[in-house]
């Protein structure tokens, strides 16, 4: 043999090898897998107590839309009722007038009225519209505003 040989021989005789316990390797696998398993339940009970969630707040918000839906259309039936019995009678009105200056006068009162009644049923209709959008978000702000502090505090 030669001199290179003979010294590597000499060198892989006097290193040792960390011997390979299977047990302890498959002790860190299993307790690898059982953490791994235990994070799953979690982000699985997390994820399923938000879906809850989120489904009450959806059906909560439906049910508030579908009342503040109803007000809102009692609110525009009425106004639309209001408005075509004034048209009427303002039309019954004119019928019995006897003279053009009369009906000036009368179209000039009608207008006028109907002016400032519009303004006011515009006044009454934001505030019923305001409301509904108040009602129908409140619980889908508080909702995000719990999840958002529950993922903050996670």
């Amino acid at each position: 043999m030669s001199k290179t040989t003979t010294k590597t021989a000499e060198t892989i005789e006097n290193v040792e090898f960390p011997s390979f316990d299977a047990s302890k390797a498959t002790d860190q696998i299993r307790a690898f897998a059982e953490k791994g398993v235990e994070q799953s339940k979690e982000a699985y009970t997390k994820l399923k107590n938000g879906a809850e969630e989120t489904q009450k707040v959806l059906e909560s918000t439906y049910e508030t839309a579908k009342t503040v839906s109803n007000d809102l259309s009692l609110k525009t039936i009425a106004i639309l009722r209001s408005n075509a019995e004034a048209n009427f009678s303002h039309l019954e009105a004119l019928i019995g007038a006897k003279s053009l200056s009369e009906v000036v006068e009368l179209q000039t009162a009608f207008l006028r009225k109907r002016v400032e009644l519009a303004v006011e049923q515009a006044k009454e209709f934001q505030t019923v519209a305001s409301k509904a959008v108040e009602d129908v978000s409140k619980p889908v702000k508080t909702a995000f505003e719990k999840a958002f502090k529950d993922a903050k505090a996670a």
